[in-house]
């Protein structure tokens, strides 16, 4: 701002001296300092208050923020149970007929029905019912058609080794 350098500071001491004379020159130079540090306080005052007053903004402007975050989570929440409510309240519309099943018949294992995923329990029951192992499963399992015959077929195999 101002440009102070050795030399003007050493001009602007000397003709402070001349104006003032050396006998008062210490009390005007005590009496600047004293001026210049209460206008350094206010300074600083007003930079602490003005600081404070933004942050009581930015503090207003982020609870405005917060809140409003709040309410559409809340608006999406209460849009969400309102169409799991709508889903799960239509019985008729959730119960849809399987196609290719008649009315009142058991359903197969294992087969689930249109749009509904099958459960993989039902699946392994379904298996262990018809005689085989749960898929994956290694052990040998005699299927009812061929039981006997591969039994025989493999024993003079294993009796010859």
């Amino acid at each position: 701002m101002f440009d102070v350098t050795s030399s003007k500071l050493l001009i602007l001491g000397v003709v402070a001296l001349l104006v003032v004379g050396p006998k008062d020159l210490p009390a005007l130079l005590r009496t600047v300092g004293r001026y210049m540090g209460i206008i350094k306080r206010h300074a600083a005052e007003f930079r602490a208050q003005f600081d404070e007053a933004m942050r009581e903004a930015e503090l207003e402007q982020l609870k405005k923020e917060v809140e409003g975050l709040g309410s559409t989570a809340e608006a999406q929440m209460r849009a969400a149970e309102q169409s799991l409510q709508a889903e799960l309240g239509d019985p008729v519309a959730t119960a849809a007929p399987r196609q290719g099943a008649e009315e009142g018949a058991a359903p197969e294992p294992g087969v689930a029905a249109a749009g509904e995923p099958a459960l993989p329990g039902a699946v392994v029951a379904a298996a262990a019912d018809a005689g085989q192992g749960a898929p994956g499963d290694d052990a040998p399992h005699a299927q009812p058609d061929e039981g006997a015959s591969v039994a025989a077929a493999r024993a003079p195999e294993k009796s010859g080794a």
